[in-house]
């Protein structure tokens, strides 16, 4: 069996920057490619002494994948999470079944205090409550807050569970950074059609965000 070679000097390629290498329509030519997809902003939700910000439009089979980023969450009440939930009735009821796992670094700013620790307080084994996503305690002093993202994963199948990984940083009440990652799934073959995000005690003070799609 013969090994086809490429011959170099064939080659045509444009170098792009966040772009990979792919074969465009001839046989001996290669060219840059996207690497992922586009986002589409598709809403804004800005809070201001907020109970939560809810997203009931919007999320249906257009994209495979939504995007929310999180921007300067300031929690009201101090030592706060930033936490979120699901619905499959267009935001009438919230608390579908989540099972999930949440771990953190944290760093103080005296240099006190460094760990990386799994948090089980934090993640949900078949509960219905809300999920802890973004910091930890994030503290409501007037230079604290929380940013950072979610990926939702295909929320309009009706065959598979819906996954979702989160990142966010926080400044706490220590005061100390902490980057805590949430993983898991929302265990429902059930179509989401809508988010809510809050605080797991008292309103969202200020804060934004956005809510794209991935096509």
């Amino acid at each position: 069996m013969a090994i086809s070679k490429v011959n170099f000097n064939s080659l045509n390629v444009t170098p792009s920057a966040s772009k990979f290498l792919a074969w465009d329509g001839d046989a001996d030519a290669l060219a840059a490619a996207d690497i992922g997809g586009a986002l589409t902003l598709i809403s804004t939700a800005t809070a201001s002494s907020s109970a939560n910000l809810s997203f009931t439009s919007g999320i249906d089979s257009t994209y495979k994948e939504y995007v929310f980023k999180f921007i300067n969450m300031h929690p009201a009440t101090d030592s706060a999470n930033l936490q979120f939930q699901v619905s499959i009735n267009t935001g009438s009821s919230y608390g579908i079944a989540i099972t999930s796992s949440y771990f953190y670094g944290q760093h103080a700013e005296d240099a006190s205090e460094a760990a990386i620790e799994y948090d089980g307080g934090q993640d949900l084994a078949q509960g219905t409550g809300f999920q802890t996503i973004l910091g930890k305690e994030v503290g409501n002093g007037n230079d604290e807050s929380a940013s950072g993202f979610m990926h939702l994963f295909d929320p309009s199948n009706t065959t598979f569970v819906k996954h979702f990984i989160s990142r966010g940083n926080c400044q706490d009440a220590g005061p100390m950074t902490r980057d805590a990652f949430a993983a898991g799934y929302v265990n429902t073959t059930s179509a989401v059609d809508a988010v809510q995000f809050k605080m797991s005690s008292g309103n969202i003070d200020s804060g934004v965000i956005k809510m794209y799609g991935v096509s």
